[in-house]
């Protein structure tokens, strides 16, 4: 079979649709929201009447049926518009709702994804924790059965969403033993009296709202064990691999948005009668941002094919996510270089870029993980 890199029509007319959403629909938003750091909540809305937060799941099941091609698609055209929004977008979509579809009853199904699909109700991800940041193995937080429910103990750091969520998808352990096996999720619908969340102020992805939890005797009732039953740990890790592969295409977009302001500024700023762009240092650094992206690029799509060839490893996800974030903070940085002192300005949005992409070699595994996952498949003890 012959190798292929184009598009489908169908995908290029996803293309289209939600880059004339994102530039109409999104970008006059982006301004106020990132000066007061507030979520615009209608979006979720308007998303859900796209068919944008259901693109990765069955028709029957009440989403868009579309593929993993499609779903990097629309976070590379959102991402270049705002990252803030594609943040809380990616969270919605799938960490906050994707286990509830793999493992979730029918129950569950009915009462939150499918109100998350129509963007009526806002999910969260309750993973990371103060004290162990990438380590899922070192998570603290207890869930104690009680009579008709669980009583859960510790605190989440870093959720997105969690200030704006309905109700959140929250990790905890239900055994004494510290094992994989003993790790469980939970949906706390929100607010709830024993969930303690505190809004953090950020220098990246300002708009996109994100919490410390402090969690003291929260009860959460039976059917809110996601799945009716214990042990569900390796959903957690098969959803953090395919999403490794989506905020890769984040990422992108990102990288794409800093380069296509980079590249206008080179040809509209004149220096000594000759836009700044003829000048070879500026030309350089424009080429190598274009050779970057074409790289990651392709190895993020190719990422999000091998996940609907169902073929997608850890160590796969890892390299993609790793370039395509390395990428994006090289590519920003370069971009307020060519701009100089226009860079640091706010009526550029290169600046912000920067700011974003950075959260990206931390958030969803830092680098220095995503480079242990690819040593130890190559038979390195890293």
């Amino acid at each position: 079979m012959a190798l292929d890199f184009s598009f489908s029509p169908e995908h290029e007319a996803v293309r289209e649709t939600v880059r004339r959403f994102a530039q109409e629909q999104m970008a006059p938003l982006v301004r106020q929201a990132e000066e007061t750091e507030t979520f615009p909540r209608e979006l979720f809305r308007r998303w859900g009447e796209l068919g944008l937060l259901g693109v990765r799941y069955p028709q029957a099941d009440g989403g868009s049926g579309m593929d993993k091609i499609a779903d990097c698609i629309i976070r590379e055209e959102m991402s270049a518009v705002c990252q803030a929004f594609a943040s809380s977008w990616s969270a919605h979509t799938h960490l906050g709702i994707w286990p509830i579809w793999k493992i979730g009853t029918e129950a569950q199904k009915a009462r939150f994804f499918r109100p998350a699909l129509a963007g009526e109700r806002i999910s969260a991800f309750g993973l990371s924790e103060p004290d162990g940041g990438s380590n899922i193995r070192a998570l603290r937080t207890r869930a104690e059965k009680v009579a008709g429910g669980w009583r859960l103990n510790g605190s989440k750091l870093y959720i997105t969403n969690a200030p704006i969520a309905d109700f959140m998808l929250v990790a905890a352990r239900t055994g004494a033993e510290l094992t994989a096996e003993a790790i469980s999720l939970f949906i706390v619908e929100l607010p709830n009296p024993g969930f303690d969340i505190h809004k953090l102020l950020k220098e990246s992805i300002r708009s996109s709202e994100t919490g410390l939890i402090h969690i003291a005797d929260a009860f959460v009732p039976d059917d809110c064990l996601l799945g009716g039953r214990t042990g569900t740990y390796p959903v957690i890790l098969e959803s953090l691999s395919e999403n490794r592969v989506g905020v890769a295409a984040n990422a992108l977009g990102m990288a794409r948005a800093a380069f296509e302001a980079a590249s206008r500024y080179a040809r509209d700023r004149v220096i000594g009668g000759r836009p700044i762009g003829d000048y070879q240092s500026i030309a350089h650094q424009i080429a190598n941002m274009s050779a970057d992206i074409e790289a990651a690029r392709w190895l993020v799509y190719h990422g999000a094919w091998r996940v609907d060839q169902g073929t997608l490893d850890p160590a796969t996800a890892a390299r993609v996510k790793l370039v395509a974030s390395e990428t994006a903070v090289r590519v920003s940085e370069a971009a307020i270089r060519v701009l100089g002192g226009a860079g640091i300005m706010r009526e550029y949005p290169v600046g912000r870029i920067h700011r974003d992409a950075l959260l990206y070699v931390i958030g969803e595994g830092t680098s220095e993980i995503q480079r242990n996952i690819i040593a130890r498949s190559l038979g390195f003890k890293a």
